[in-house]
C-alpha cells in the first residue's frame, strides 16, 4: 500500500493579507523554509510516499517550488479546482484514494507525530479521525451579563474559555469520498456532520504538544519564533 496525503493548498489566505496577495500561504516562510516543506518532511518521516496538493490561488508558484517532489523523495501531484470548493470539496477531485489517507491544511506547524495519528486511526476503526487540540480563547474585555429587564446579573473581567479545536489534520478511509459530491462546495464541519448523521464513527485524536495554525499575523509571527527555538522538535531526523 502506498500511503498518500492530500494537502489543501488552494485557499486565498485572506487573514494573512497582504503577504498572501502575492504568495500562497503554504509558501509562507517558517525559519529558512516554507511551512509546507516542513510538513512534507514530517509526512516523509511518517511513511508518506505520495502527496497531492489541491491548488487554486497562485498554483503556479507552488508548482515552481515543489515540482514533483524529487528533492524530498516523495511523489507530488496537483489537483486543480477551477472554483472554490471549501475545505472538504476538493477531495472529490483527487483520484486513486483507494486506501486510508492523510488530509492536512497547508499551513499547520506542529510537533505531532503523524505515524502515531495513523496508528490511532487504525486501532479505533472509525471512518475518520480528527487530530484535536485544547485551545484557550481569552476575551480582553469585561463581559457583562444582563437580563430581559436590562438589570445586570453578572460581570466577568477578561474571561478565558477552553475549547477542543480541530488541528486541520485528518485521517480518512476512502469510504468518506461517497459523502463528498463532486463539484460542490463542502467544508469539513458539514462533512463531519453528514458522517455522524449517517451513523458513521468519527473519532478525535487528542494531542497536547505544540500546534499552531498560521492563519493570523500574530500566530504566524509567534510560529516563526517557536520554530527557530524548537527546530529539533519539528525536524529531528533532518538535524541529527
Amino acid at each position: 500500500m502506498t500511503l498518500k496525503a492530500v494537502v489543501l493548498a488552494g485557499g486565498r489566505g485572506t487573514r494573512l493579507a497582504p503577504y498572501t496577495s502575492i504568495l500562497p500561504k503554504p509558501l509562507m516562510p517558517i525559519g529558512d523554509m516554507p511551512i509546507l516543506e516542513v510538513m512534507l518532511l514530517q509526512m516523509k518521516r511518517a511513511g508518506v510516499e505520495e502527496v497531492v496538493l489541491t491548488v487554486g490561488h497562485l498554483a503556479s508558484l507552488l508548482r515552481a517550488y515543489f515540482g514533483y517532489g524529487e528533492q524530498w523523495n516523495v511523489n507530488i501531484h496537483y489537483s486543480y479546482e477551477d472554483a472554490p470548493l471549501g475545505t472538504a470539496g476538493p477531495l472529490a477531485l483527487v483520484k486513486s484514494l483507494d486506501d486510508t489517507f492523510l488530509v492536512t491544511n497547508g499551513d499547520v506547524l506542529t510537533t505531532l507525530n503523524l505515524k502515531d495519528l495513523l496508528e490511532f486511526h487504525a486501532k479505533e476503526g472509525g471512518i475518520a479521525t480528527i487530530a484535536v487540540h485544547q485551545r484557550q480563547v481569552r476575551i480582553d474585555l469585561g463581559v457583562v451579563e444582563s437580563g430581559a429587564d436590562h438589570g445586570i446579573t453578572g460581570y466577568i473581567e477578561k474571561p478565558a474559555f477552553d475549547y477542543t479545536v480541530s488541528m486541520g489534520i485528518y485521517v480518512f478511509d476512502p469510504r468518506v469520498l461517497a459523502y463528498i459530491p463532486e463539484g460542490e462546495y463542502l467544508d469539513f464541519p458539514n462533512l463531519v456532520l453528514k458522517l455522524i448523521a449517517a451513523g458513521e464513527r468519527v473519532v478525535a485524536f487528542p494531542f497536547n504538544g505544540y500546534w499552531m495554525d498560521l492563519g493570523r499575523p500574530d500566530d504566524y509571527e509567534q510560529a516563526n519564533k517557536d520554530f527557530n527555538k524548537m527546530k529539533t522538535q519539528f525536524l529531528p531526523d533532518e538535524l541529527s
